[in-house]
């Protein structure tokens, strides 16, 4: 089998070869440890043709593989097919982590490549740790990808603008005093900030660097004596020179980071995050890293009261955009138009882009009807395209990006008459939404205590879903951020007042279809008694669920009056911004659910 993807395989390995390097390891990540990264960086995808945003390629001579976690387990058998390449899912039992494959099909003495600007102090330092069981060496300078990929896209070009205090809630200033506190009290001179999504927040920019997130390439040097902002000049204009001049901000080339670091004094201290900050930066900073959190994480994670109240209201813009979606779907299946995946999602980018404030959607829309609903990350291509029919189950995950708030919100729809076995795993999954959203605890609470209040109807039915229950959710920033989770593994990091978390228990049925009911809840106070401070959710997101997928008969009134009041909430709130079309519409699809 022979595709363009296993000539671009063929192609690392002769530099390999050329190199002596016997296996190379490829991840989907940039020199800031992000999500979703820009075209340039698009390394493994451009080798492996698989477009998942986890996973990593590895190469030796002889094989090529691919790890990704069970949200891509589908989509990734699809893809790599056509090339031959090896699906590793990651986190079953029999699949080796990478670095155990290495040591059993490596020989002593071998060499493995990575490039230590996409790889955390602490990846890098735990692979060499168990490579060097096997006499194996890690290099970490190992960049081939240049040699073979010469038609690579640029670093992002787009202009760097200021998100204004009226909707950031605070001055870059005050935030840049809150970290420079912070590491202070830490004994530390200055701290390095990889992170694209903690430099946008500390210094209130944004950009269009990566698709769906506003972030600019960046790397931030934080210091009581100057700092300075590693960026590109072009991404620069006269505006936000000088906004950033003002707030003692130099800026020097992106490219010159490591070289500056080299040249700092010997005696001083910078604060680095061992899992945020690339590898390659441990060589250059030596004895000057002071290994440590940022605060950052935390400070941008507990949203200020101009960021609550902002968010709520694009929470009832997008609602609105919503029901105006939502019309025009269900419209074009009465009259019999043609209308596929890819319709849907362009039909809901077109209504939230009518609502002010928009710049961008937060992701790419995952619009999976009947078995594409069961592919977790699925994402409709002109090849994969579903028309869809007056039947069947329709999974739509959604969201946008606005200059006040960031959404997130999957919806599961009937388009025909469910049947007996869909209405109960709807349900199922709906009573632990429910179970979720109402959920009263006290403050320390971490996300990993809370998750199987939304697991636990399925999994007495012997279901269960492999992703987690909730992810932190940016301003104006990231879709998918932390400190905060809502999973089954453990994460230290509490939930805490401010924060904004999605609440979006699943379950998959693989050939068949998909369910995902998802709202995002910020983190409020309840109340305080003897026993301490008690904490709960305040829904935030707007929208009717499906009333046809309820069994009200495994409900009790408590879940059924839940739904009933939210709906009640989201009729009151969307219907003065609506015009009387869409008022009945509403007024439908959030009548009183009853036995």
């Amino acid at each position: 089998m022979s595709t363009i993807y296993n000539e671009r395989i063929n192609a690392l390995r002769a530099q390999m070869q050329k190199n002596e390097i016997n296996a190379i390891i490829i991840p989907q990540l940039d020199p800031h440890q992000s999500e979703y990264i820009a075209e340039h960086w698009q390394a493994r995808y451009w080798l492996s043709g698989f477009n998942g945003s986890a996973g990593t390629l590895v190469v030796t001579d002889k094989e090529a593989l691919l790890w990704t976690d069970s949200r891509y387990f589908i989509q990734a058998t699809d893809q790599l097919a056509p090339s031959g390449i090896l699906l590793m899912k990651e986190g079953l039992p029999d699949t080796p982590t990478i670095a155990q494959y290495l040591n059993q099909n490596l020989a002593k003495g071998s060499t493995v490549g990575i490039d230590g600007m996409l790889f955390s102090i602490n990846e890098a330092s735990s692979l060499n740790e168990t490579l060097c069981k096997q006499e194996i060496t890690l290099t970490t300078d190992c960049n081939l990808i240049n040699d073979i990929w010469t038609n690579r896209p640029p670093l992002p070009e787009g202009k760097i603008f200021i998100h204004e205090e009226k909707y950031a809630g605070e001055s870059a200033s005050s935030k840049i005093k809150k970290v420079l506190d912070s590491i202070s009290k830490e004994n530390a001179d200055c701290i390095l900030i990889s992170a694209l999504d903690e430099i946008a927040w500390v210094l209130n920019i944004r950009a269009n660097d990566v698709t769906y997130n506003p972030v600019a390439t960046a790397f931030l040097l934080l210091s009581n004596t100057g700092s300075t902002l590693f960026i590109d000049n072009t991404k620069l204009d006269i505006q936000t020179i000088e906004y950033l001049s003002a707030n003692n901000i130099k800026t020097a080339s992106y490219s010159e980071v490591l070289t500056h670091l080299t040249s700092l004094p010997s005696d001083i201290k910078v604060i680095v995050e061992k899992a945020k900050t690339a590898h390659a930066f441990l060589t250059v900073l030596g004895e000057r890293i002071k290994f440590g959190s940022s605060p950052i994480a935390q400070l941008k994670g507990c949203k200020n009261p101009t960021q609550i109240q902002k968010t709520r209201e694009a929470m009832l813009r997008d609602g609105v955009a919503l029901v105006k979606s939502f019309i025009e779907i269900e419209n074009k299946l009465q009259q019999g138009d043609t209308l596929t995946e890819i319709d849907i999602a362009d039909i809901l980018t077109s209504h939230r882009r009518q609502q002010p404030l928009y710049f961008d959607d937060s992701f790419d829309t995952i619009a999976g009807y009947n078995d594409h609903g069961a592919i977790v990350h699925y994402s409709a291509t002109p090849e994969t395209n579903y028309q869809i029919k007056p039947t069947g189950i329709l999974l739509i995950d959604s969201g946008a990006q606005y200059l006040d708030g960031t959404t997130d919100i999957t919806r599961t729809i009937t388009l025909g008459e469910p049947t007996t076995q869909q209405k109960r795993d709807f349900t199922l999954v709906m009573k632990g939404h429910i179970a979720l959203g109402s959920a009263i605890f006290p403050a320390g609470t971490r996300g990993a205590q809370l998750d199987a209040l939304a697991r636990q109807f399925l999994w007495k039915d012997g279901l269960t879903y492999l992703h987690g229950t909730g992810h932190g959710v940016g301003y104006f920033l990231n879709v998918h951020e932390g400190p905060q989770s809502i999973r089954l593994n453990e994460n230290p990091t509490p939930l805490c007042a401010g924060m904004i978390t999605s609440n979006e228990p699943g379950l998959y049925r693989e050939g068949e279809y998909g369910i995902r009911c998802e709202n995002l809840v910020l983190t409020v106070p309840a109340f305080k008694t003897e026993f301490g401070e008690f904490l709960k959710f305040e829904t935030l997101t707007m929208f009717p669920f499906d009333l046809k997928l309820f069994d009200t008969s495994i409900m009790s009134d408590e879940e059924i009056a839940w739904i009933n009041d939210y709906h009640t909430t989201v009729r009151e709130r969307l219907s003065p911004m609506l015009n009387e079309e869409e008022k009945r519409w509403l007024e439908a699809k959030t009548a009183k659910l009853s036995r």
